[in-house]
């Protein structure tokens, strides 16, 4: 669930990262573009893409949550960065350099039960899903957090009801951490996709099924 710095927050200083440490095989991770916004909103409109938040985005809303996204990795130097294709399991048709989704890390500003803390989230079009592309990318997201910003530990949280997201983060060795389900406070009092689940991954951890692959 996507927050925005709380207003009075001060930015933090940007943190530089090599660009090589953002490509991956079939995927980049990037700055926001002017022409990301048009893909991003058809994202946020569909329903199958949204099942497990709130509600769908319609365009204005897609576009200032991108604008935010763009400006906090000014701000830091890392973030919620834009996943464009770079070759392989587009199927036909699809070109080199298309626009994914977006992939990354963010620090969560609202009353969560286990902040403060650096979540890892991913939101990817249709189209790209069942490819293990949001994993590719989620891998070089939490290297960068451990290697080049020197975190200690990656959460993830997502809506009990989403196996998809679920999958992904037990790929990516992170645990479940049953006693610290939560409701989460930015969804309405009795929506569906309220109840949520979190799972961690220490650096510890992280390096040790590094060495052991």
């Amino acid at each position: 669930m996507f927050q925005p710095l709380s207003a009075g927050t001060p930015p933090p200083l940007p943190h530089p990262i090599d660009p090589a440490l953002l490509c991956s095989p079939r995927l980049r991770l990037r700055q926001w573009t002017a022409a990301d916004r048009a893909p991003f909103a058809a994202l946020n409109a569909d329903a199958a893409v949204m099942e497990h938040f709130p509600a769908p985005l319609d365009h204005a809303q897609s576009d200032a949550m991108a604008d935010r996204i763009e400006v906090l990795i000014e701000q830091q130097g890392w973030g919620f960065w834009a996943a464009e294709l770079l070759e392989g399991p587009g199927g036909a048709g699809t070109p080199s350099g298309a626009f994914l989704g977006f992939i990354g890390l963010h620090r969560p500003t609202a009353p969560l039960p286990f902040a403060p803390c650096v979540e890892i989230g991913w939101r990817i079009a249709r189209p790209f899903w069942g490819r293990g592309l949001a994993t590719e990318g989620a891998r070089l997201a939490l290297r960068l957090g451990f290697e080049a910003l020197g975190l200690e530990e990656i959460v993830a949280f997502t809506a009990q009801r989403n196996r998809r997201s679920q999958a992904v983060m037990a790929r990516l060795g992170m645990r479940e951490s049953p006693a610290e389900a939560f409701e989460h406070p930015s969804v309405p009092e009795g929506h569906p996709v309220r109840p949520h689940l979190l799972y961690r991954l220490t650096r510890t951890a992280w390096r040790a099924s590094r060495q052991a692959a």
